[in-house]
């Protein structure tokens, strides 16, 4: 008998812009979970970049989003994701019976300085790290 190999868990990170927690979230995990797990992030109503302030304080952590963009989420990724996270986009989020959703209600970083997204991202790294260990993903040592 052949034993069933579990694939990597695949998590989907939505906000409305996908400009900045999403973005966050989807650098924790791809930094903490490294070839554990599979990040995607999307928005409803995607932003034309990247918020600037989210880059930033990302950096200071040294996890670099700069060369992510703003995608749109579709119906067949959505599909593909074991674990849905959603940020803030309310009705506009997608949800298919049978997925695990997570809502993170978290303040939307938006127009907000430095000093005012530094704790909205590290509460995403603490959300993720909890996310990681429900999902049985041993962070890596950073």
């Amino acid at each position: 008998m052949n034993a069933v190999i579990n694939p990597k868990p695949t998590v989907l990170f939505l906000c409305t812009h996908n400009a900045g927690r999403s973005q966050m979230a989807l650098g924790y995990f791809n930094h903490l979970a490294g070839d554990h797990g599979v990040g995607w992030s999307g928005g409803s109503e995607p932003a034309n970049e990247i918020n600037p302030a989210a880059v930033a304080v990302m950096a200071e952590v040294g996890i670099d989003i700069a060369r992510e963009f703003p995608k749109p989420w579709t119906d067949e990724i959505v599909r593909a994701a074991d674990v849905v996270v959603t940020m803030g986009c309310g009705d506009t989020c997608p949800y298919f019976p049978g997925k695990r959703y997570e809502n993170w209600d978290l303040p939307d970083p938006a127009g907000q300085g430095i000093d005012a997204v530094r704790p909205i991202r590290d509460e995403i790294e603490a959300r993720v790290r909890r996310l990681l260990a429900d999902l049985g993903i041993e962070p890596a040592l950073h």
